[in-house]
């Protein structure tokens, strides 16, 4: 894979992360945005902060680093893993599907599986099994054999699907997009920042844990860095797609970033939102306007800080989220590190009190 871009996707996407056991994929991260940053840290918690600069305001960008999973709860006399998610799970895009079960022995493969529609009554048949009525298969044939294995509750299990680029090379397909993509944004937002030389802030290189169980890395990361603005890179909802009116959904792929206009846990700033969408239309990047009523970022956490601190919302409009695999344009990756390298360039103290007073 010789598009060294392609290649941090694969890595980032492919990683593990689930919520609490986000160490494999933090690494990742932290190989990749350590050359563009002055220092490199982890808080208390696991959340990974590159800062770049020490000097001027300071500026908060994140992704975050967990992904949707599930934890073994118990293992059954027979062998069977059952389980939780971790994270939001829609019961029907589950059965069936292949997982890793991430041991002390190493990694174990499985599958989800429930009771056969054969056996089910037609009046069953019509619902959707429950999370709760679902177990992995790993082929054990006992709860000693799982344990040898070395299967134990709490083991985080991981959903399998391979990093690919589609017959449309724009189109790349991966589990984890959500959040790995607004960790790669950050990435390559640093490298361009440090490349150019053309801003006075110091900024802050973040990807937390644990947004899927409540954005508890961005409580921490936020705490530690104090920042002045901040901006989380997130995906969102894809609409161009059948059945989905604009009303439901309106963003496209491929036609831009998403300036988030309101979510479950935040409104944004609207000088900070009203001035990334001045420099959006100056620097000729497209971009689209998206809500969510349902769900949120870890700028729900941001903008709360202490006297609270102006944040927004990038998102990167995604189809299939919270499965085990979701389709992306190489295209609104690329407008989104350019937006974001550009808003960074013009902040500086003026402008922010500018912001603010809006």
């Amino acid at each position: 894979m010789e598009d060294k871009t392609l290649q941090m996707f694969k890595e980032l996407t492919e990683t593990p992360g689930a919520p609490g056991n986000e160490g494999p994929v933090r690494e990742v991260m932290k190989k990749y945005i350590e050359p563009h940053a002055d220092e490199v840290y982890t808080d208390n918690l696991g959340s990974l902060i590159a800062r770049q600069g020490d000097k001027g305001p300071k500026i908060l960008l994140a992704g975050h680093l967990d992904e949707v999973a599930f934890m073994v709860t118990r293992i059954t006399e027979n062998g069977f893993l059952k389980f939780q998610p971790l994270g939001g799970w829609w019961e029907q895009v589950m059965l069936a599907q292949r997982v890793t079960i991430h041991t002390k022995k190493g990694t174990i493969t499985g599958i989800i599986g429930s009771k056969p529609p054969h056996i089910m009554s037609a009046e069953a048949r019509k619902k959707p099994t429950q999370i709760k009525d679902m177990f992995i298969d790993i082929g054990a044939s006992s709860k000693e054999e799982a344990e040898e294995f070395g299967v134990r509750p709490g083991d985080s299990v991981i959903p399998v699907s391979p990093f690919t680029v589609l017959k449309n090379p724009k189109l790349l397909m991966a589990k984890a997009w959500d959040n790995r993509i607004g960790c790669a944004i950050t990435i390559d937002v640093l490298k361009r920042l440090k490349e150019e030389k053309k801003h006075n802030n110091t900024v802050f290189g973040v990807g937390t844990i644990q947004e899927e169980v409540g954005l508890r890395g961005a409580q921490t990361s936020v705490n530690s860095i104090k920042p002045d603005i901040a901006f989380a890179v997130d995906v969102g909802v894809a609409g161009d797609m059948p059945e989905v009116t604009e009303d439901e959904a309106q963003s496209k792929i491929g036609a831009g970033p998403q300036i988030l206009l309101f979510d479950a846990t935040m409104v944004p700033h609207t000088g900070l939102r009203d001035f990334v969408i001045e420099v959006a239309e100056e620097e000729n990047i497209p971009f689209q306007y998206d809500t969510m009523a349902g769900g949120g970022t870890d700028a729900g956490r941001f903008h709360l800080n202490e006297k609270g601190v102006p944040s927004l919302v990038i998102g990167i409009a995604t189809r299939y989220i919270h499965s085990h695999a979701a389709i992306l344009h190489r295209d609104d990756y690329d407008r989104a590190v350019d937006l974001l390298v550009k808003v960074i360039q013009r902040l500086d103290e003026n402008t922010i009190k500018a912001i603010l007073e809006r």
